[in-house]
């Protein structure tokens, strides 16, 4: 009964580890840690990491993508992760004293081996397949996002009418390798923005050679940013996690993408035509305003400019159409399905409209 009680107990931990969220990464804690690590009888991978950590921002999608491939064999290994900042115990348990700290437990013994090889997928796959003899199943990779330049493509592509961000990679590189996924990511987070492109220069390629040395480039990954009409990099010195380059490219681009290529609560908006609306919302007249709005409307080249014409004409008909058709998107947006240009378009129209509407209605939105 006794028996039969602790392996009811470390099935519920283990469980309750991957209910913490669709990740195939363990969350752990002190009160799962022994039952999914040390009493399960199978070996387990564990990062201990910390969240503000740069390194393992840069180790996450890496780490996650790790779990992914190797979900079909959930019950011969786990691969897990601590917050080593929020369960400090546990850190100061196995003697951890920087971050990211990844080791390995073989699931007989409570001492773990110090994993000290490189941070990127292979590497990781390579240690865990060497030490359980369990291989990964590596999924269909979508279409890379990634516009891969070499010498002939390299100068048509720079001084053109896009921002192109550039890293300078080579395929031995265990930094460029770590960066890889995210530099994917990052590239599909910008699909949908046509002014901007995310490219990669394999260096070691024959093809591209010439290009690396023109750059001057002598470290690896090496990052830099061509504004659009210029041939003059700006090199890129921040972090190599997904949201420091999102925020790098909104930065220099004038772009407004999230983290997962969404849009932010600026996008779309107008100064100039914001602090129109702000007049109408504090009082002024709806008729006055609109020719005013419409005036300067004209003289704009941003697409959503005659949407802000058009909300006001609507206003003219039925003063509760900003307040209904925010609500109407908001509802659409939060079905889902959609086409990630539609996703954009309402999410435009829905920062739009929040401008024509009060503190309530603004509250109601980020609530949803």
């Amino acid at each position: 009964m006794t028996r039969l009680t602790g392996i009811l107990v470390s099935a519920l931990a283990v469980l309750g580890a991957q209910a913490v969220s669709s990740s195939a990464v363990l969350d752990l804690i002190p009160d799962n840690f022994d039952d999914v690590v040390l009493k399960s009888g199978k070996p387990a991978l564990v990062e201990f990491f910390a969240p503000w950590c740069g390194h393992c921002k840069t180790l996450a999608p890496v780490y996650e993508e790790l779990g992914q491939n190797f979900a079909h064999a959930q019950d011969k290994v786990s691969i897990a992760k601590v917050d080593a900042d929020a369960e400090k115990s546990l850190g100061k348990r196995f003697g951890v004293q920087g971050f990211p700290t990844v080791k390995f437990f073989d699931g007989k013994s409570a001492k773990p081996v110090d994993y000290d090889g490189g941070r990127d997928l292979e590497s990781l796959s390579k240690f865990i397949t060497e030490k359980t003899g369990v291989k990964p199943r590596v999924k269909k990779a979508l279409p890379s996002k990634v516009e891969m330049l070499g010498d002939a493509t390299f100068k048509k592509q720079i001084g053109g009418d896009q921002d192109v961000l550039v890293a300078f990679t080579a395929p031995w590189c265990g930094h460029c390798k770590s960066l890889a996924p995210i530099w994917e990511t990052v590239a599909s987070d910008f699909a949908n923005e046509p002014g901007v492109v995310v490219a990669k220069v394999d260096c070691e390629a024959d093809d591209a050679k010439d290009t690396a040395k023109e750059q001057g480039v002598s470290s690896y990954p090496t990052i830099k940013f061509f504004p659009k009409g210029s041939t003059t990099p700006q090199p890129y010195e921040g972090g190599r996690s997904e949201e420091a380059v999102v925020a790098f490219l909104n930065e220099k681009a004038g772009t407004h993408r999230t983290v997962g290529g969404g849009l932010d609560a600026k996008a779309g908006t107008i100064a100039a035509l914001d602090s129109i609306v702000a007049k109408f919302v504090g009082g002024a007249t709806l008729a006055g305003i609109a020719a005013e709005a419409k005036k300067a409307a004209k003289d704009l080249k941003d697409t959503s400019a005659a949407y802000y014409v058009k909300v006001f004409d609507k206003l003219a008909q039925n003063q509760d159409y900003a307040q209904k058709e925010f609500a109407r998107l908001q509802g659409i947006l939060k079905k889902g399905g959609l086409a990630p240009e539609k996703v954009d378009d309402l999410t435009v129209r829905t920062n739009v409209l929040q401008q024509f509407l009060g503190t309530r209605e603004k509250d109601m939105k980020d609530e949803l």
